[in-house]
């Protein structure tokens, strides 16, 4: 039985920074993640690709962040079980929770903090006959490396901003780069179909549209596609291939999540704005994952709410205590390890 003050359930970059808010109250987390490895979507869909809203950070790609969060909890000392799946939780008389995954792993603690995002997610898989036999020969839903694709010819398929955002960053890396697209419109941010048009004219990516792909061709890898334009249904095309990346999107599931007794809207978790709090005391839910009148789906909003969240842990586990917040700038940062981070201390001279 693995035993803690609050157990994170989630390991991105809202469940990273809750560590370390909850570390400066002097509360221990660990955290449970479906995933191999920590950092979430961030680490798993695109670890390369550039952020440019966090506070301080012009930009900076998504796998550094994650890094930095790690970085940034180390001295916490905070414990994983990643890999498996939070399945079950039972609320004892004593209103603590006992979380149990899917593979039979206990987790006992006061406070349960669910910033599992937007759930798991399954790819939205095209209509193509062999599809699966060619899945990780040559079919890949998720970009995670670009450089498998180095000196490849790709082709994309989507129409929104993740196609049209790997199509410019692979025009860079891959021997031939071709963006499919059903419709002549896309659905990404004028910018980067402005990039894309560029990069068209430039010869560095071949576009597309309107056409989809109807057809996959290969011995034992995939070896070419089949293209058929809708302007010209008469002519399929095909194109000798190493790569085919369907970006159609992902489809976000709650999961076991769902069956916990907490109040679910669209697929997310209600919760009080207050201290982020759902309708099961000792429960929370920050990030994403999360529902409430104003909602933004941004890594700093669920920054601000994994702060609110352990305040309100805080009080919970320790009823009779009032907590004084002091800057980190005044009282620094104590690590569970022993290391201290504070600022100078300013020396007064007298003058004579």
């Amino acid at each position: 039985m693995i035993k803690t003050d609050i157990l994170i359930i989630g390991a991105g970059p809202t469940g990273l920074f809750a560590v370390f808010e909850a570390g400066l109250l002097q509360l221990k987390c660990h955290l449970i993640d479906a995933l191999p490895q920590s950092g979430g979507q961030c680490s798993e869909i695109y670890p390369k690709k550039p952020i440019y809203d966090i506070p301080g950070f012009p930009e900076v790609l998504a796998g550094d962040l994650v890094n930095n969060l790690m970085e940034q909890i180390k001295p916490f000392e905070p414990g994983f079980t990643l890999g498996e799946r939070a399945q079950t939780i039972e609320k004892l008389e004593d209103g603590t929770f006992i979380v149990t995954t899917n593979k039979g792993t206990k987790h006992h603690a006061p406070i349960v903090a669910i910033a599992g995002g937007l759930g798991s997610f399954e790819p939205r898989k095209p209509l193509l006959e062999n599809l699966q036999k060619y899945e990780d020969n040559g079919v890949a839903y998720i970009i995670k490396d670009p450089e498998v694709y180095r000196d490849k010819r790709v082709v994309i398929a989507g129409g929104g901003d993740s196609a049209l955002d790997w199509s410019i960053f692979l025009a860079d890396v891959a021997s031939q780069v071709t963006l499919v697209h059903r419709r002549s419109e896309f659905r990404g941010a004028l910018d980067s179909v402005e990039k894309v048009q560029h990069l068209k004219n430039e010869g560095k990516i071949n576009l597309i549209t309107p056409g989809e792909i109807i057809g996959l061709q290969g011995k034992d890898t995939l070896e070419s596609v089949i293209i058929r334009k809708t302007t010209n249904p008469d002519e399929d095309v095909i194109l000798e291939v190493d790569n085919f990346v369907p970006l159609f999107g992902l489809s976000p599931k709650l999961g076991p999540i769902a069956d916990w007794g907490l109040d679910i809207e669209k697929n997310a978790i209600k919760v009080d704005t207050f201290d982020y709090q759902t309708n099961v005391p000792g429960i929370y839910a920050i990030g994403d994952v999360n529902t409430y009148p104003g909602k933004l789906k941004l890594i700093l909003c669920g920054f601000h709410e994994a702060t609110l969240m352990c305040q309100s842990a805080y009080q919970r586990i320790y009823p009779d205590k009032k907590y004084v917040m002091k800057y980190t700038t005044v009282g620094g940062v104590t690590g569970f390890d022993g290391s201290k981070k504070e600022a100078p201390k300013a020396v007064v001279k007298s003058i004579d």
